[in-house]
């Protein structure tokens, strides 16, 4: 086995704790991982690239220490002040963390001449001035035969100086937890850098935003998603707590009332976002609360609108309005 292959982590008794950024091209796998690693669904997902905007904090506490997982946007060409803001979020997160874990996936470089391509030159070439520990983590083993692996790992151990290589598959969580004690045997001995029962610092309504937009992600057309941001402009909590007496139903108790927008920036994207007699957007709203429910524990009423808001993806301002800045 080369000896850049991670076998066996030696355990240490004294507790570490660190941050680590996941960093790497749109669609190989990240937002899946942080998920894998923390056992929540911290980060949505879906087969579009492009589906992760902002970065998104995931803290995993065992026994040997604590890593706070950041996920970030994929880095791609960007075109348009979005696209530029998604860029920037991933490449600034470099220098905030202890340790770089970059993602790639194990069915690049299957051809007859297999090549790191441009985006992934770009980002070594960050990790490089950035000047951190980075593990190279080849993500959806499980789509590859094993044999396949070791040219892409040639290939990419000839690029950059690598501490570590993990092959993991975060769909089927093989790997994962072996990726977990090699990022914490590289960071800084210390105390916990956050409390042991915190698993993010997201506010529940930016994580509900989330979850609507991924439906819309997953149940519209092709040039919808991409022109989409959902903003909770309620969030009612004044019925959470039940009343005394009351009994649970679907194994839930009490009530938050939920109104949010979906903006979209022309008026033909809001005709099929709703959907003929609104039968989409009824099913976006439906799929949107059953993973609202579960995460917040209580019954939960959505109210979902769909706006026009002309070119907001090119605009500063209604970019800090949707809350990208």
């Amino acid at each position: 086995m080369p000896p850049w292959i991670t076998s066996a982590v030696p355990s240490s008794p004294r507790t570490r704790s660190g941050f680590a950024v996941l960093i790497g091209r749109p669609n190989v796998g990240k937002s899946t991982l942080l998920n894998a690693l923390t056992g929540e669904r911290l980060a949505i997902t879906s087969p579009k690239p492009q589906t992760t905007r902002n970065r998104a904090l995931g803290v995993v506490t065992r026994p040997a220490g604590q890593v706070a997982f950041i996920d970030t946007p994929g880095v791609h060409q960007a075109r348009g002040q979005l696209n530029k803001y998604m860029v920037d979020v991933a490449l600034q997160a470099l220098d905030e963390v202890d340790i770089a874990l970059f993602v790639v996936e194990a069915t690049e470089g299957q051809g007859l001449t297999p090549q790191v391509g441009e985006g992934n030159r770009f980002i070594l070439e960050r990790l490089k001035s950035a000047g951190k520990p980075t593990l190279l983590v080849i993500n959806k083993v499980d789509e590859v035969k094993k044999g396949q692996l070791l040219p892409l790992i040639d290939l990419y151990a000839k690029q950059f100086p690598f501490a570590e290589v993990l092959p993991i598959s975060a769909l089927k969580k093989d790997g994962v937890d072996l990726l977990f004690e090699t990022v914490l045997s590289h960071c800084p001995e210390g105390e916990l850098l956050f409390p042991e029962d915190m698993l993010t610092d997201q506010a529940e309504r930016v994580l509900v935003a989330e979850y609507v937009r991924e439906q819309v992600l997953r149940h519209c057309r092709q040039e919808i998603p991409y022109s989409t941001a959902v903003r909770v402009d309620v969030f009612d909590e004044s019925e959470r707590e039940p009343r005394p007496g009351t009994k649970p139903s679907r194994g839930l108790a009490g009530l938050v009332r939920i109104a949010a927008s979906i903006f979209v920036e022309r008026d033909s994207q809001k005709a099929i976002l709703i959907g003929k007699g609104g039968q989409m957007l009824k099913r976006i709203g439906t799929e949107s609360r059953k993973r609202i429910e579960r995460l917040l524990g209580t019954h939960v009423f959505l109210d979902l609108r769909v706006r026009v808001e002309e070119r907001w993806s090119e605009r500063p301002e209604a970019l800090r309005e949707m809350g990208y800045e």
